[in-house]
């Protein structure tokens, strides 16, 4: 589909659903992807599109979640056509990478909402505290091979900035080990710190 289709941005919206029906949505994001990989390389929160393809992109993935009376959290992945057209291209019925960055920018995390989601509990508040830009931490390596963090102390030097770890004692190529989210209120200098 994606090369059939003139893509001009692909956006994420995570909808939160409980058995009450009660139902939210986190900030819509924006996702950058890498060429060689094909993997999102950057989630930019909030996705710097226009207030009326944000309206229709909530409209279409809270239709999606309720056509699928889904209980829990529902990502829907969306392309955003150089027509302004919207197309839904993916969804994942759990916490999803598209949401990594809630945990600094919301006021309710993906991962706490799915819990208060599945337990039928009220929903919590999901308004963005603060921009973010999200860095997922891929392997490099082209075989498997035991992980090897490097600089954690220069990126932890930056404020701002938090480092999530996986875990994962080995490393392959593309593989994710974890991600990094930079927040702050300057869009220009977030945009600037997230690609350093």
């Amino acid at each position: 589909m994606e090369q059939k289709v003139k893509i001009k941005k692909e956006v994420s919206v995570i909808v939160a659903r409980n058995p009450n029906k009660d139902e939210t949505c986190f900030p819509i994001v924006e996702m950058e992807f890498n060429d060689d990989s094909n993997l999102v390389e950057y989630v930019i929160c909030p996705a710097n599109i226009s207030k009326e393809l944000e309206e229709k992109a909530y409209s279409i993935a809270l239709q999606t979640a309720r056509c699928f009376n889904s209980i829990g959290l529902l990502a829907v992945e969306l392309f955003i056509t150089e027509n302004d057209e919207i197309l839904i291209n993916e969804v994942a019925p759990r916490p999803h990478n598209s949401g990594h960055h809630t945990i600094e920018c919301c006021f309710t995390s993906q991962f706490d909402q799915h819990i208060r989601s599945i337990l039928n509990l009220p929903l919590g508040n999901t308004d963005l505290k603060i921009p973010g830009i999200m860095l997922n931490l891929v392997g490099e390596n082209k075989i498997e091979g035991y992980v090897k963090y490097e600089n954690i102390d220069k990126i932890l030097d930056i404020p701002g900035v938090s480092a999530h770890f996986y875990g994962k004692k080995k490393s392959r190529l593309n593989r994710k080990m974890g991600h990094i989210t930079v927040v702050n209120n300057f869009t220009k200098k977030l945009l600037k710190l997230g690609k350093k």
